[in-house]
């Protein structure tokens, strides 16, 4: 039976010609923008963060004279194309985030003001959760989903160099290595994602933009080759039940029932990993003697000191518990680096399920995401053998990307030693990814963590951590029984 349920674990499921997996935030820029130059009926851009001053190609491999800032690009097109309809829904951001971003997106509307770009700021949520979906849809024709918001601190390629004087900031500074991953999907697919951004667009602004005609060129940047063809592709949501707005968690059932169904390897990529449900769920796999084994790959420690002192933290205590149920020597928990030891800043959201399921979202592996913010997260499920080697190349291509290996080595040595887990420890001589360690827990990491101060699971817990803990402790039980 698919996992992929209308209603229960996604959205929809929509078809698509091509998907193409955009490792960093490089292949995603240039594509976008190649695409963004073909555009005829429409420009939809949803996101956490927005920043006009992003240089979409700063490694100069477009070849234009034409100033490559995404604010710049799209008033070039917007004045020579007056039919174009061009829109940018972000979060209306707290200050205090804000400020850590020279108060942008909220300073962006000056940009486009006066002109045909319409720019709205996303307030449409409850007190302290974020808008946290990240699409790119381009005449509903081709889309993006993932990781990466369009900001000048996310350009990187997918060698994440020791240092790289591209990845440069408007102050003139350079910001670290940082790795995203994006879909690309085209058909079917690339239109619903265009319709979930008119949706959002309705419930801000009131009205919904016209869909694009279904004919029209091809978008599809042409130095891209697919990864897949001919597939199914699920939509799955997070939305907090808020005004008269019900509670969507098909990311958070998606996630649940993907670990249950798993059978030979977990492979997790997330910037955060804060979930007693998802950590439960995982320990109960590792607890068997023929389960499946586990590898995360995350960030080391958090850039920002909010999350040292609570996503940090709580991640410890997950991790922990891991490693007590881990009797059969399965799970692996690493931080990447750069060839010079130079830590890598992991804010991909991905998951790959045996050589079956392929998921990527903006959707994080902590309560907030599967309840509280909204996110939005792309799925493959491959039954014909084909596309089942597909996946498992992607998930080579990742793990060998963080190695500074081929992904053929990666299949070479999963083969030859049994398990992912033990081809990652039979090529990490050089400690590109290195283990992150057990930690110490005082007092206070004891009470972030009882509380999961920071991580609210829905609306009603939101300033009420009693209740959260009440309800995280229930949701644990309901959980272990159903599955």
């Amino acid at each position: 039976m698919t996992m992929f349920r209308a209603g229960e674990t996604c959205w929809r499921v929509a078809s698509a010609d091509r998907a193409a997996l955009l490792v960093a935030s490089q292949p995603y820029f240039t594509a976008a923008l190649r695409a963004m130059e073909k555009a005829r009926h429409s420009i939809l851009l949803l996101g956490w963060t927005f920043d006009p001053r992003t240089r979409l190609a700063p490694d100069g491999q477009m070849g234009s004279d034409e100033p490559d800032e995404i604010g710049r690009v799209l008033l070039r097109l917007s004045e020579t194309r007056p039919h174009l309809d061009i829109r940018l829904l972000i979060w209306k951001s707290a200050l205090p985030v804000a400020a850590t971003q020279q108060f942008f997106p909220h300073a962006a509307r000056g940009w486009f003001s006066g002109t045909r770009i319409k720019f709205c700021l996303d307030d449409q949520i409850p007190f302290g959760a974020c808008q946290h979906q990240k699409v790119l849809v381009i005449d509903d024709r081709l889309a993006f989903c993932g990781s990466g918001d369009i900001s000048v601190d996310r350009w990187d390629t997918s060698m994440h160099l020791q240092e790289d004087l591209r990845r440069i900031l408007p102050t003139r500074l350079f910001h670290p290595p940082r790795h995203e991953l994006m879909l690309m999907v085209d058909g079917a697919a690339a239109r619903s994602l265009g319709e979930l951004f008119r949706e959002r667009w309705r419930r801000v602004a009131g009205e919904a933009p016209a869909l694009a005609p279904r004919r029209g060129p091809d978008l599809w940047p042409p130095e891209v080759s697919p990864d897949l063809a001919n597939l199914e592709i699920a939509i799955s949501r997070t939305l907090p039940g808020w005004r008269g707005q019900a509670r969507v968690d098909e990311i958070r059932r998606l996630t649940l029932e993907s670990i249950a169904q798993a059978r030979q390897a977990i492979y997790l990529e997330n910037q955060y990993f804060t979930s007693p449900v998802v950590t439960d769920a995982l320990a109960k796999r590792l607890s068997e003697p023929n389960g499946p084994e586990v590898v995360l790959i995350t960030t080391g420690q958090a850039p920002s000191w909010f999350d040292r002192l609570t996503m940090d933290r709580v991640r410890g205590a997950m991790l922990a518990r891991l490693r007590a149920a881990d009797r059969f020597g399965r799970f692996r928990a690493f931080s990447p680096t750069t060839s010079g030891g130079r830590e890598i800043i992991v804010h991909s959201k991905c998951s790959i399920f045996d050589n079956r399921v392929l998921r990527v979202g903006s959707a994080n592996l902590n309560n907030r995401s599967f309840g509280f913010d909204s996110e939005c997260e792309l799925g493959v499920e491959a039954s014909a053998a084909a596309a089942q080697a597909g996946v498992e190349e992607l998930r080579d291509r990742l793990v060998g990307h963080f190695l500074g290996v081929a992904p053929e080595i990666v299949a070479r040595a999963r083969a030859r030693h049994g398990g992912l887990g033990r081809a990652i420890d039979s090529l990490n001589a050089a400690q590109r990814l290195k283990p992150i360690p057990a930690l110490r827990r005082n007092l206070a990491d004891r009470i972030i963590t009882t509380y999961h101060i920071g991580d609210p699971a829905d609306v009603s817990d939101a300033w009420r951590p009693g209740r959260r803990r009440r309800r995280l402790q229930a949701l644990e039980r309901g959980e272990a029984q159903n599955s």
